[in-house]
């Protein structure tokens, strides 16, 4: 049996399709549906791991959560991985392909297709419904000829599409009606309807709009979907972080405030969501030493690009900035590409990142780490061994999470084993600590996630939040619940159930 689909399009980049579709997975896995999300092509530097060690974008395997599908490198089969302005890692079926200039990377468009085509196919023989999001907007002209996101695998599938516009960023008429005119015929026949996205305030005041609309479109308005505030949901990108560099993540007057450095090629930075989720704990991102302040911690993210952004941290005087935080007692974390800043010296031998043999780092761990071609990417779990300070009282704590990284890392005193990586045994030791446990680091993403671990840090700090033997929640699979109750009251029983009645339209 071959799964039906439903095509999520948008009028731009960031009208907020990654959410959507991850609603619809849930809203569709409530009703007895095996679903699966689908995106052909990703650019991000956000990415999961998967059990087999494949590389994914982030958003694709929040949306595989939220529909309860496993993760596996079918989901996103393209991952393309900024490194610079216009150069690009492309991770292809989860792993490493080649690193493209922007110019040479339609050049392999035959290839890639028959890689997205085979994923989705797969799909759909093992589900029941495939979500497909698209990418930025289906109607760049100067970019369809090399499409393999949007409407060529709407068109593949022969996919009914759901048309998305973002009305909180205005002319939300312009930016509907303006995509559907500019679609070819066969195109604009795949689309089944309009969805207006992030409306604030009372939606009958825009009934009028939804006239307009379907008036002008001859569509139906499935639905005006409300602005959904304080999603604790992994974002996609690191577009979203713009609009957080002088906000907060947290509490206008928090007990704790924690600064992370945003790096201009930042990745995986959901890694510290689970910090602001706790009470009284605000975390600011930032980029300059003015807006550092003084906050009680300071942490280093993981990077598409060390090197490169070693090389800012000093331009900006944000190197000498940390170097005397820590100095002065201050709290400091480096995570993956964070941590190996942390240490003496990055060794590129072969010029990977580099055109420098020898990189100094911050020096303020005392490790080395060398850029090795082979690339880690595992699901682990590890152990806490050892070390000082915070981390004496989680002495043989387990604790999950996933390694992304180029490089090894050796020197220091180690506070981690990891035991298993995709599910096999291992003895490896990872991480690094000062003699009085301010400054650490490690490879380990999703170090925050473990709930005694966060809140033993956040202690540290002179945080008093919950008690550390109080169970934790899953956060995040409340708020699949509560996305998904928004969008289907705003849509319409009536509305989701023509979008499951919908056949399937031969091009």
């Amino acid at each position: 049996m071959t799964a039906k689909t439903l095509t999520v399009l948008g009028t731009s980049s960031s009208v907020g399709k990654s959410l959507l579709v991850a609603a619809f997975c849930r809203v569709f896995t409530r009703r007895g549906l095996r679903v699966a999300p689908f995106k052909a092509q990703n650019m991000s530097n956000n990415a999961a791991v998967c059990p087999d060690g494949s590389e994914i974008g982030r958003a694709q395997a929040v949306q595989a959560l939220a529909a309860g599908a496993s993760l596996s490198a079918d989901l996103n089969p393209i991952l393309i991985k900024p490194e610079a302005d216009t150069r690009s890692q492309v991770i292809v079926m989860g792993k490493p392909f080649k690193t493209l200039a922007a110019a040479s990377y339609y050049d392999y468009k035959e290839t890639l297709w028959s890689f997205v085509t085979s994923a989705l196919d797969r799909l759909r023989s093992e589900y029941d419904l495939v979500i497909i999001e698209g990418a930025g907007s289906p109607v760049e002209l100067n970019l369809k000829a090399g499409d393999i996101v949007n409407m060529a695998v709407a068109r593949y599938a022969e996919s009914p599409v759901l048309l998305v516009g973002d009305i909180d960023r205005g002319g939300i008429f312009a930016q509907l009606l303006g995509t559907l005119w500019l679609l070819e015929p066969e195109e604009r026949a795949l689309v089944r309807g309009l969805l207006v996205n992030k409306f604030r305030g009372d939606p009958a005041l825009f009934e009028d709009g939804v006239r307009i609309l379907e008036q002008r479109s001859g569509l139906p308005v499935m639905g005006v979907i409300p602005y959904l505030k304080d999603l604790r949901i992994p974002e996609e990108d690191a577009v979203a972080l713009e609009n957080l560099t002088t906000s907060d993540l947290g509490m206008e007057k928090a007990e704790i405030e924690i600064a992370v450095i945003h790096l201009p090629r930042i990745s995986n930075f959901d890694d510290f969501d689970p910090l602001s989720a706790e009470p009284g704990v605000r975390v600011r991102y930032v980029h300059s030493v003015e807006e550092l302040g003084n906050p009680q911690a300071i942490l280093l993210p993981g990077t598409k690009s060390t090197a490169a952004d070693l090389d800012w941290l000093r331009s900006t005087g944000l190197a000498e900035r940390l170097a005397a935080h820590a100095r002065g007692g201050g709290a400091l974390g480096g995570v993956c590409g964070g941590y190996q800043m942390l240490g003496e010296t990055i060794h590129d031998p072969e010029r990977i990142e580099s055109r420098q043999a020898g990189i100094p780092g911050l020096g303020l761990l005392p490790v080395e780490t060398e850029f090795i071609w082979e690339k880690s990417t595992y699901q682990a779990q590890a152990r806490v061994i050892q070390g000082p300070g915070w981390l004496a009282s989680l002495e043989g704590e387990e604790i999950k999470g996933y390694e992304i990284h180029m490089g090894r890392t050796h020197g220091g005193t180690s506070w981690l084993e990891i035991e298993r990586r995709n599910g096999q045994a291992v003895r490896v030791l990872d991480g690094a600590v000062s003699a009085d446990g301010r400054v650490w680091g490690c490879y380990l993403h999703g170090l925050f996630g473990n709930v005694l671990l966060r809140r033993a840090w956040l202690k540290s700090l002179g945080w008093h939040g919950e008690a550390e033997d109080q169970p934790a929640a899953d956060p995040l699979q409340a708020e699949f619940d509560r996305m998904a109750d928004e969008v289907e009251e705003a849509i319409g029983t009536d509305h989701l159930d023509r979008m499951l009645s919908w056949q399937q339209v031969p091009h």
